[in-house]
């Protein structure tokens, strides 16, 4: 799996975020076409006696309207509803998401559907497959221009256990000056003590002091003598994780403290005198 494929977080943890294939996308776009294309004509059958009674101009334009809005409009609301989801990625595993991984919003659910319209639906999906295939992520154009793609939702790999502080070595990590660990090595180190029990003796040795010995530039003072380093490098990795915890509930109570001091009126600063 790239490196493109994967969300790391603050203790180092990979989240499995690989993008679906040609075929997956190809695979949910045709149930998702044939879905649409079956409930307009259906549409068209329930509308159009009451349509023929407006002049041919109106009556044109009426039929334009419904087009748009039945593979424009209706895709990007259920796109934009649930979160990314259609019947066709609901079936194959998948979910658009923005190239950061989080939802998209209405912006990206209304690009998509209005470009989808003349890639998929204009060209039989050829520019769609085209681009697919081009594209690192199986993107098709639509994606490119707003930067979504679409996710995997099964198959991924299960979360890691969480990295539990060592014994006797608590008092230590709490007055240690922890630097930011850059993300290949914090993602390194959370890999190996989830799969040391995997490997041989000496590869176990041979990783854990290794791994231990590029953190230790990072940690001030060093930690005990005699610490192992499979210990040394679980007291890191904890640590960093509950001071980042610790920072981001220290941010969102101060960020909610000043929402409410701005949301009172007045807000207690006294108009400057002109």
């Amino acid at each position: 799996m790239s490196a493109n494929e994967e969300i790391v977080l603050g203790e180092g943890v990979a989240i499995d975020a690989g993008a679906g294939s040609v075929v997956m996308r190809a695979g949910s776009g045709l149930i998702d076409a044939l879905v649409i294309g079956i409930s307009f004509i259906f549409v068209v059958w329930l509308f159009d006696p009451l349509l023929r009674v407006v002049n041919g101009g109106l009556y044109a334009a009426l039929n334009i309207l419904l087009v748009v809005v039945w593979f424009i409009v209706v895709p990007a609301l259920i796109e934009l509803l649930t979160r990314g989801l259609s019947a066709g990625r609901l079936a194959v595993g998948l979910r658009i998401v923005r190239d950061d991984g989080g939802p998209v919003s209405a912006r990206y659910a209304f690009g998509r559907a209005l470009l989808g319209f003349f890639e998929i639906y204009a060209t039989a999906g050829m520019v769609a497959l085209t681009t697919s295939f081009l594209s690192e992520r199986g993107k098709r154009l639509g994606d490119m221009l707003v930067g979504t793609y679409a996710m995997r939702t099964r198959g991924g790999r299960k979360a890691l256990p969480p990295v539990v502080m060592p014994f006797g070595l608590a008092d230590w990590a709490s007055n240690a000056d922890v630097r930011r660990l850059p993300d290949g090595l914090a993602l390194t180190a959370r890999l190996f003590l989830a799969r040391a029990h995997e490997m041989t003796p000496d590869a176990r040795r041979r990783f854990g002091t290794d791994i231990a010995a590029q953190m230790t530039p990072l940690v001030a003072p060093p930690p005990p003598e005699g610490t192992h380093p499979e210990s040394f490098i679980a007291a890191v990795l904890a640590t960093r994780r509950e001071r980042e915890y610790a920072a981001g509930w220290r941010a969102d109570r101060i960020n909610a403290a000043d929402a409410q001091r701005l949301a009172r009126l007045p807000y207690g600063i006294p108009d400057a005198d002109n």
